[in-house]
């Protein structure tokens, strides 16, 4: 232990080791502690709720994918602020820089739609797939309820997305919608996760 962290880093040091070793309640520990926080940061820097969400799993799960790299000279909670900081100037850059080519695309809009009517897997489900680890559950329990089902029915269980719609009885344009969302939020964590 570190004398000179505070007894709330401390007790992050100890959740932080026992993370370390696969413990999946020190995990959900950490994030239950800091996710409103860091969330709070977020929607503060890019101005709504939903990049603020989607920001804050990919902070928890870049964190989470990093820990070993955590050194106890400062505080979890720096460590993970910083982390959750510099992903969002990065997409506000990005964001930035790809705006004005999307302004200038609007007729590509059909191509989302078409890719969201597809029912055969893309590469970004293909990667998806073939990355059925304990990393990638790990970052699927960071997801809200419904998307986190809506993710295990299509990958884990494979179902097609008409089978989803009946399952859970909800209509198949949310189903795909949503679906869509939650892919491009795990692909970019696994993109991100591939090329550190």
């Amino acid at each position: 232990m570190n004398p000179e962290l505070s007894p709330k880093a401390q007790y992050d040091l100890r959740l932080v080791e026992e993370a370390r070793k696969g413990d999946q309640k020190a995990f959900a520990e950490l994030m239950d502690r800091y996710r409103d926080s860091v969330y709070y940061m977020l929607i503060k820097m890019v101005g709504n709720s939903s990049d603020a969400e989607d920001l804050t799993i990919e902070a928890f799960g870049k964190a989470f994918r990093n820990i070993n790299n955590y050194t106890p000279t400062f505080a979890f909670s720096t460590w993970l602020f910083r982390i959750a900081t510099n992903n969002c100037i990065d997409f506000i850059r990005k964001k930035k820089s790809t705006i004005s080519s999307i302004d200038h695309h609007n007729e590509n809009q059909e191509s989302v739609t078409a890719t969201l009517q597809s029912d055969t897997p893309d590469p970004e489900e293909e990667m998806i797939m073939s990355q059925k680890s304990d990393q990638l559950k790990q970052v699927i329990k960071l997801l809200k309820p419904q998307y986190r089902t809506l993710i295990e029915l299509r990958f884990f269980r494979e179902y097609s997305y008409e089978e989803i719609a009946n399952e859970l009885g909800i209509p198949l344009g949310t189903v795909k919608a949503q679906i869509f969302r939650a892919k491009e939020l795990l692909f970019n964590i696994l993109r991100k996760s591939s090329n550190s």
